[in-house]
């Protein structure tokens, strides 16, 4: 585990990095000619547009990646209480499915929410 915690670290710790001469970076300068006003650096927003990448692209990967584990286990639940009393299978079998439903409802909302913001990009 602290292995893992200490990658991790180090992960976040690269990333910053990279993107530490963005956030220092000076801003734009406007320049007036002739009453219009001209920015020449500074004013594409990449910090932005990189956060909404990185959070579409974590956001959907966690999502789903938690779900799968939910909905393995829910199913792992259901089929270890079916095989130690077979009767009750049309009383867990009907419930599994519609919590598995539910689950699989939040993956779809992050995937919606995902490609809302991918469409700020």
């Amino acid at each position: 585990m602290n292995k893992l915690f200490a990658f991790m670290s180090v992960m976040v710790l690269a990333v910053l990095a990279m993107i530490a001469p963005d956030v220092f970076a000076e801003g734009g300068e406007a320049v007036v000619e002739a009453g219009q006003a001209i920015v020449t650096a500074g004013s594409d927003g990449g910090l932005g547009k990189l956060g909404l990448a990185i959070g579409a692209g974590l956001g959907i990967g966690i999502a789903a990646g938690i779900a799968g584990l939910g909905q393995g286990r829910a199913t792992a639940a259901a089929l270890s209480g079916i095989a130690r009393n077979p009767g009750a299978a049309s009383k867990i079998q009907t419930p599994m499915i519609i919590g598995l439903a539910l689950i699989e409802s939040l993956v779809i909302y992050a995937l919606a929410i995902t490609f809302l913001l991918q469409s700020k990009i």
